[in-house]
C-alpha cells in the first residue's frame, strides 16, 4: 500500500487547490454581479429621471397648448359678442328709423284726415246749395217746358222722344267715329309691329328657290346614241319606259332626249338611269332593269339624307324615319313652280324667327312649319287634299296634337289653337308671295281678277270696282248717298272676309273703299 500513498496525497492536494480556486472564482463572480447590479441601478435611476423630465416637459407643453386654446376661444367669443353687439345696434337703428318713419306717416295721415274733414264740410255746404239750386232749376225747367209746349205745339212726351232720338243719333255717330279711330290706331300699331317682325325675319333669310318642271333633258354624246336607246324594234325604249314609268321623247333635238313625267321622283330615277346607261354603253333590257333598281335605291338613300339635312338645318329633332323620308321627297315636288323642300325650310326659318321675336315656342313653330306641306308629296298616289294627307301622316307617326293643328289650320280648314299655328300660316304666305317664289298660270290669274271684281260689285251701294297691282289691291267706289263713312268701314271688312272665304291666293289683298261727295254750283 505504500506505493499508493503519494497518489492519495496528490489527489488531496489537487482537491485543496480546486476548492481554493472555486472559492476565489465565486468571490470574483459575486463581486462582478454586485458591480453589474450597481450599474443597472444607476441606469434605471437615470432612465427614471429622464422619463420624469420628459413627462414634466410634456405636461408643461399640454398646459401651454390648453392655455393658448383658451385664449383663442376667448378671442373668438369676444369677436362674436362684438358682432352681435354691432348687429343689435344696427337693428336698434333700423327700429328707430322705422319708428320715426311711422310717426311721420301718422302725422301725414292725421293732416290728411283733417283736410278730408274740412273738404267734407265744404262738400256738405255745396250739396245743400246744389239742392237749393236744383229746386230752382226744376222750377225753371217746368216753366220752360210749358213755354216750349205752347210755342212748338208738342207735348212733353213727343219732345222727349225727339230729344232722345237726336241724342241717340249723335251718340251713335260719336261711337262710330270713336270705334273708327280706335280701329285705325290699333291697325297702325299692329301693322307697324307686324311689319317690323316680318321684315326682320325676311331679311335674315336668303334661301334660293329652285323652279322644277315636268320634263328633264339628258345630253347625249352623239345622235347615234338615240338609235341604241330605242333598240331593235324599240325594245330598249319600251323596257326603259316600263321600268321607270316615264315617257321618253326622242325627236330632232340634237344630242339630247327628253324625259316627261308628272311624278318628279320617277322622272329623277329615269334621268339618273339613262345617264348611267349612256356612260356604261351596254343598253339592253336586262341592264336597264338593273340600273333602274340601282338608281331607285340610291335615290331612296338620298331622300333620307335630304330629310335629315332639312331637319338638322331647321333645328327640328325626333322626327319619325318615315316623316324624314317624306321630307326628303319634297325636294322633287313643286307647287306653283316653287320647290316644296326649299319652301318648307324657308317657312320653318321664318316661323321660328317670328316666334322668337314674340317670345313663343320656337320649336313648335319650326316643327309645324317644316311639316305643313308634307301631304303634297302624297297627292300623286292618294286621294284627298294635301292638308288631309299631311294631318293623317302626322297623326300616324305620333306627332303632337299642336303640331297636327299647325298642319291642319294653315289653310283655315280648322280654327287655330295656338299662336304658333298662326305664325306657320303667316310664314307660308310670306314664302309663297314674295316676288319670284311662284309661277302662276295666266288663266288662273285672270279668273282670280274677275272673281275679285264680282265679289266686290255684289254688295249694295257699290258703284264701281277696280283691281290693281296685279290683284294685290281692290278699290271699291261707293255711292255717297247710300253709304256713309261708318258703313264704308264695315263694307271694306265684309268684302275682305268674303274674299278670304271664297278665294285662294298667295299673300294678302288690300280692300280700299272710296266714298266721295261733290257739291257743284254755278256762278252766274
Amino acid at each position: 500500500m505504500l506505493p499508493y500513498l503519494p497518489l492519495a496525497e496528490g489527489l488531496i492536494a489537487g482537491l485543496v487547490v480546486a476548492s481554493v480556486g472555486f472559492i476565489v472564482y465565486s468571490r470574483n463572480q459575486r463581486k462582478g454581479a454586485t458591480q453589474t447590479l450597481a450599474a443597472a441601478r444607476k441606469e434605471a435611476e437615470a432612465l427614471v429621471a429622464d422619463a420624469s423630465a420628459r413627462g414634466t416637459e410634456a405636461r408643461n407643453q399640454i398646459v401651454l397648448e390648453g392655455k393658448m386654446e383658451i385664449l383663442k376661444l376667448r378671442e373668438d367669443l369676444d369677436k362674436e359678442a362684438q358682432r352681435r353687439r354691432e348687429e343689435w345696434e344696427r337693428f336698434e337703428r333700423r327700429a328707430e328709423e322705422r319708428d320715426r318713419s311711422f310717426e311721420k306717416k301718422f302725422e301725414e295721415v292725421r293732416r290728411q284726415e283733417a283736410g278730408f274733414q274740412g273738404r267734407e264740410q265744404a262738400l256738405s255746404k255745396r250739396e245743400a246749395g246744389l239742392k237749393d239750386r236744383e229746386g230752382e232749376i226744376e222750377k225753371l225747367v217746368a216753366e220752360q217746358r210749358t213755354r216750349l209746349e205752347r210755342v212748338a205745339g208738342l207735348t212733353a212726351d213727343e219732345a222727349r222722344r225727339e230729344v232722345l232720338q237726336k241724342a241717340e243719333d249723335e251718340a251713335r255717330g260719336a261711337a262710330q267715329a270713336l270705334a273708327r279711330d280706335i280701329r285705325e290706331q290699333a291697325k297702325r300699331s299692329a301693322e307697324k309691329d307686324a311689319r317690323k317682325i316680318v321684315a326682320q325675319a325676311v331679311q335674315r333669310i336668303a334661301a334660293e328657290t329652285t323652279a322644277e318642271t315636268t320634263v328633264s333633258s339628258v345630253v347625249l354624246p352623239s345622235d347615234e346614241m338615240k338609235g341604241r336607246i330605242i333598240g331593235r324594234e324599240g325594245r330598249n325604249i319600251r323596257a326603259f319606259e316600263q321600268a321607270t314609268g316615264v315617257d321618253v321623247i326622242i325627236d330632232d333635238t340634237p344630242d339630247s332626249v327628253t324625259i316627261s313625267c308628272f311624278d318628279p321622283v320617277r322622272r329623277e330615277v329615269a334621268r339618273r338611269s339613262l345617264e348611267s346607261l349612256i356612260s356604261d354603253g351596254r343598253i339592253h333590257p336586262g341592264r336597264i332593269e338593273e340600273l333602274v333598281a340601282k338608281a331607285q335605291k340610291e335615290l331612296q338613300n338620298e331622300l333620307v339624307e335630304l330629310g335629315e339635312k332639312a331637319a338638322f338645318e331647321t333645328g327640328v329633332h325626333g322626327l319619325h324615319p318615315e316623316l324624314i323620308k317624306l321630307i326628303g321627297r319634297m325636294r322633287y315636288r313643286t307647287s306653283y313652280g316653287q320647290n316644296i323642300y326649299e319652301h318648307s325650310k324657308e317657312v320653318a326659318w321664318l316661323a321660328g324667327m317670328m316666334a322668337a321675336e314674340l317670345h313663343l315656342d320656337v320649336k313648335l313653330a319650326k316643327r309645324g312649319a317644316l311639316l305643313h306641306d308634307i301631304g303634297k308629296v302624297l297627292t300623286h298616289d292618294n286621294e284627298g287634299t294635301h292638308v288631309e294627307l299631311g294631318v293623317e301622316m302626322a297623326r300616324k307617326y305620333g306627332e303632337h296634337a299642336l303640331v297636327v293643328n299647325c298642319i291642319h289650320a294653315h289653310h283655315d280648314d280648322v280654327p287655330h289653337e295656338t299662336a304658333e299655328s298662326v305664325l306657320v300660316q303667316a310664314a307660308d304666305a310670306i314664302s309663297g308671295s314674295r316676288p319670284g317664289a311662284r309661277r302662276e298660270a295666266f288663266e288662273s290669274y285672270v279668273k282670280r281678277l274677275t272673281r275679285l271684281e264680282e265679289i266686290a260689285t255684289g254688295f249694295q251701294g257699290v258703284e264701281k270696282t277696280s283691281v290693281i297691282q296685279a290683284g294685290r289691291e281692290v278699290r271699291v267706289i261707293v255711292t255717297p248717298e247710300k253709304i256713309d263713312d261708318s258703313q264704308a268701314l264695315a263694307l271694306s271688312d265684309q268684302i275682305a272676309r268674303k274674299i278670304e272665304n271664297e278665294l285662294q291666293y298667295p299673300g294678302q289683298i288690300r280692300v280700299v273703299v272710296i266714298r266721295e261727295t261733290r257739291a257743284v254750283d254755278v256762278a252766274r
